[in-house]
């Protein structure tokens, strides 16, 4: 029941949580809806381990919903099931070493950095630890998955998820027999939509990619102005 319960019933609940907890979150506070960035507070390791991470976290997110959802026949002509694992295993291995620097970074930052610490929340805080917890996760699964390299588990992991997005029953059935760090990460995975809504993690809907044109911001020191007010 508990296996029922955690990899049949608990991603739709997360997922509902995250969609409709998103909608009522920027309905009802459209102001909240931001990053919270501290580099105003200190710079120092923030534009390192913000590229690291978020290169590295985009990465990650694109090579699971490719490797996850694309249907077994699709990609069968072009590659076997065992090469793909290994294609995944290198280019998820080399984007969790980035995003894994990155996030170190950040919770270096948001742990030891007086000003960062001091104006944070428990919720920042728990952001980072569950991400960290769910990389470190990541990369045990890499190093199981090398004691396997025939594809059949990336098989299985991908029909519970293809389950999954199409409701169909028997999600949680087909993956009763793969090893506990895959099912600690899709646990920890799916809390983590469940958090998303409540947490700096909801502005994953705003992908910035207005970021690549826009204009940059102009910002004036304090003791600029009073130099240009005395010579005005």
């Amino acid at each position: 029941m508990i296996h029922q319960f955690a990899f049949q019933f608990y991603p739709y609940i997360a997922l509902a949580v995250f969609l409709v907890g998103s909608w009522v979150r920027f309905d009802y506070a459209m102001y909240t809806w931001r990053t919270g960035s501290s580099q105003l507070l200190s710079s120092r390791g923030m534009r390192l381990g913000s590229n690291l991470f978020h290169v590295g976290v985009l990465a990650i997110l694109g090579g699971h919903f490719v490797g996850l959802l694309t249907p077994h026949s699709v990609y069968e002509v072009f590659i076997t099931s065992a090469q793909k694992q290994l294609l995944a295993m290198v280019v998820g291995g080399i984007a969790g070493v980035l995003c894994f620097a990155g996030i170190s970074i950040l919770l270096w930052r948001r742990l030891f950095n007086e000003r960062v610490r001091a104006t944070g929340t428990a919720g920042d805080l728990l952001v980072l630890v569950l991400i960290f917890a769910q990389l470190v996760l990541g990369m045990v699964s890499i190093r199981v998955s090398a004691g396997h390299l025939d594809g059949s588990v990336m098989l299985v992991l991908s029909e519970w998820a293809q389950r999954i997005v199409t409701f169909r029953a028997g999600a949680a059935d087909a993956i009763v027999g793969v090893h506990w760090v895959y099912k600690a990460h899709i646990l920890l995975g799916m809390t983590l939509f469940l958090i998303a809504p409540f947490t700096r993690l909801v502005h994953v809907w705003s992908i910035p990619l207005s970021y690549l044109w826009r204009p940059y911001q102009v910002v004036r020191k304090r003791q600029a102005t009073l130099d240009y007010g005395r010579r005005g």
